[in-house]
């Protein structure tokens, strides 16, 4: 059955071509398993919530008519603008359009979120961009330039909100703009596309523009919304739409909500967040967490922007799933929320999750993969300028930290991060273990090698025990903290860059507390594993041991052994001491950056005049020692063996590959998206 949907008609008709439905709610509320649902042009200010599941190959389909000409949006029109005093309007809202969630009277919260100020849920916009909330009517009549923004200029867009009797009202400072006007408007909807219930499988959303949503903050010990997900259930498929100015998460594939641990950190805070976050992984295995009831999505050509928390988030019902082809980027560039779950995409548990050619940039996090990082693979993605670029930021007081293309934390792996090109200041954050990075190109420095895997008490030990899982499967099979090692890094190209003087200081304040959480370190290469052990080194910790009675040692909580080989190192890019065959160059001065023409994106490097004649070993899933703790190869979901023959651009390597991310040098001049 096919349905169609036209707000422009005058009133709500049966849903066919000829008397179509006026909303896209009144179809989503009769569409069934193989219905398609076909949105005309226009801009829909309604929460969709899809009331039926589809089935496995007969899904229900929601279809822009025209690529990304229906709209579907949060926010409503705000025209009753009244002038307080020059720059300054004020407007007011009845209680009652907002039902029963009010984004002016509820504040952003949640586990590890850090309330640097007040934030609401709700959002003024001017021409589709969101104005700067500040806590006072005089700090929107004074209003001072918020440096830590990305956009520092547009900051002096101010709005503030207060509650008069049975009325929302909103004080804005429009710079001498008239809101009459121009095209304002204010976030009234926490969802966008999103099934209330949980259970509605099996969804397809193509081709919209969705934007605009009062979502809440997303933490993985609470239920994460977004202004579209699945809402734990499995088989969605999200593509070709643009999703922008999310209050916190544009797509949300996360957890569902257990009323008994909720934000229960934030609530009861007598127990450690880390600790509630096992509780509610071992409740959700209970509850039906498996790769047969939830997971297995597919989001893809997606182009996700200017969100506040995430472009990208979720915990547990992520699993199994596809995230390619997308273009993420300004994510968190307002910093106006700031904690630990920030990025371009953050996800817990990405079991079996295949992250392919996606460019992700100018976020202040461009990937976060936190615990339960098994079986993931990270693979012909482009990460670049996802950092702080503003010196102001670069202090110990600014709200997220220097941060990183690529953040992989308190894992056991196997996780898998092959054919990438990382551009950023600092490329991988490697506070876990259980990784192979082969055949990247790689520009930025490794951070929190060694780091970043305790709880940060005082006095007290209080290492994060995370856990593993049985192969390709949810099932918990144990739990242990972190030795650190394990990792495998083959065929790599290290590209020193220009330390910035800004990050330069933050290194040396780092090393001389001795950071608990990260060291900041700018220098590119292997380096950092300097004094780890190698198999054999580490291998000799056993010999002559017979178990109970032999003589104690450290063996079973030492750092774990690290390999590498077939990497080549410029401009001062380090080895590690132990790495035998390192190519280091130190000759040659590499450039290398990226340029955007007619919308196209290539890399622009003169690497490859100087790469000669260096060959490396074709590898396979057989030559790479698997991860220790999950006793788990890098391999395929479906346990197939992962032959890296395969460059950036899809084209096929021979025998003997030159190392880095593409075949050769005609590769590297072509277009990367």
């Amino acid at each position: 059955m096919k349905y169609f949907v036209n707000n422009s008609v005058a009133e709500n008709g049966n849903g066919s071509k000829e008397n179509p439905f006026k909303t896209i709610q009144a179809a989503a509320d009769v569409a069934v398993a193989g219905d398609t649902v076909v949105v005309a042009p226009g801009v829909y200010r309604e929460w969709v919530n899809p009331k039926n599941r589809g089935s496995v190959g007969n899904p229900v389909v929601f279809v822009s008519e025209q690529m990304g000409k229906a709209h579907i949006t949060g926010a409503e029109q705000a025209k009753n603008w009244e002038k307080v005093e020059e720059n300054v309007y004020v407007a007011r809202f009845p209680n009652k359009m907002f039902g029963n969630y009010n984004p002016y009277t509820t504040l952003v919260s949640g586990d590890w979120f850090i309330a640097m100020m007040i934030a609401h849920t709700g959002d003024v916009f001017l021409n589709g961009k969101s104005m700067y909330e500040v806590t006072s009517l005089d700090k929107v009549k004074n209003p001072e330039v918020y440096k830590a923004s990305w956009d520092p200029d547009f900051t002096v867009y101010t709005w503030y909100t207060e509650q008069d009797a049975d009325e929302t009202v909103i004080y804005a400072n429009f710079q001498g703009k008239n809101p009459n006007e121009e095209d304002v408007e204010i976030s009234v909807r926490k969802h966008c596309f999103y099934p209330e219930a949980e259970g509605i499988g099996y969804i397809t959303l193509s081709g919209f523009t969705v934007s605009k949503a009062a979502t809440q903050w997303a933490p993985p010990t609470a239920y994460q919304e977004g202004m579209i997900g699945p809402h734990w259930s499995k088989g969605w498929i999200i593509e070709d739409c643009e999703v922008f100015e999310s209050k916190c998460s544009g797509i949300s594939l996360g957890k569902y909500k257990q009323p008994n641990n909720d934000n229960k950190w934030l609530k009861w805070k007598y127990k450690d967040g880390t600790q509630t976050e096992r509780d509610n992984i071992c409740q959700a295995q209970i509850e039906g967490w498996t790769k047969e009831n939830i997971g297995s999505h597919i989001v893809r050509r997606c182009n996700i922007h200017h969100c506040g928390q995430t472009g990208i988030v979720g915990h547990l019902g992520g699993v199994f799933s596809l995230i390619e082809d997308n273009h993420i980027h300004h994510i968190n560039n307002k910093q106006n929320l700031a904690g630990a779950e920030i990025g371009g995409i953050k996800m817990h548990a990405a079991i079996d999750v295949v992250y392919c050619r996606n460019h992700i940039h100018h976020c202040t996090r461009g990937m976060w993969l936190d615990w339960q990082a098994q079986g993931t693979r990270v693979t012909q993605n482009f990460f670049h300028d996802n950092c702080l670029p503003f010196d102001y930021n670069m202090n110990d007081e600014s709200m997220i930290g220097c941060a990183e293309d690529l953040f992989i934390e308190v894992s056991h792996g196997p996780t898998l991060v092959d054919n990438n090109i990382f551009l950023s200041d600092h490329a991988v954050k490697l506070a876990t273990q259980g990784v192979a990075l082969v055949h990247n190109i790689i520009a930025g420095s490794f951070t929190a090698v060694g780091r970043g895997v305790n709880n940060g008490s005082l006095t007290k030990i209080s290492p994060r025990y995370t856990p593993y899982h049985l192969p390709h499967r949810t099932e918990v099979a144990g739990f242990m903290t972190i030795l650190h090692g394990d990792c495998k890094i083959y065929n790599n190209i290290f590209i020193q860059q220009e330390m910035r003087p800004a990050l330069v200081k933050k290194m040396e304040r780092s090393m001389s507390i001795n950071n608990e959480w990260d060291d900041d370190n700018l220098i590119v290469g292997t380096v950092p594993y300097d004094n780890y052990p190698t198999f054999e080194e580490w291998n000799a910790l056993f010999e002559g041991y017979c178990g109970m009675g032999s003589p104690a040692s450290d063996r079973y909580y030492t750092e774990l052994p690290v390999w590498a080989a077939g990497n080549v190192y410029f401009n001062g890019a380090k080895p590690m001491k132990k790495e035998k065959d390192a190519v280091v160059d130190s000759k040659n001065k590499v450039e290398i950056s990226y340029e955007e023409k007619d919308g196209k994106i290539a890399l622009k490097t003169n690497l490859y005049d100087f790469i000669g004649g260096t060959k490396c070993k074709l590898l396979k899933t057989d030559d790479i020692a698997m991860a220790f703790e999950p006793e788990q190869k890098y391999e395929n979901p479906d346990g197939t063996q992962i032959v890296f023959d395969t460059d950036i651009l899809g084209a096929k390597r021979g025998e003997n590959p030159i190392p880095g991310a593409f075949v050769n040098a005609s590769d590297a001049q072509k277009d990367l998206f």
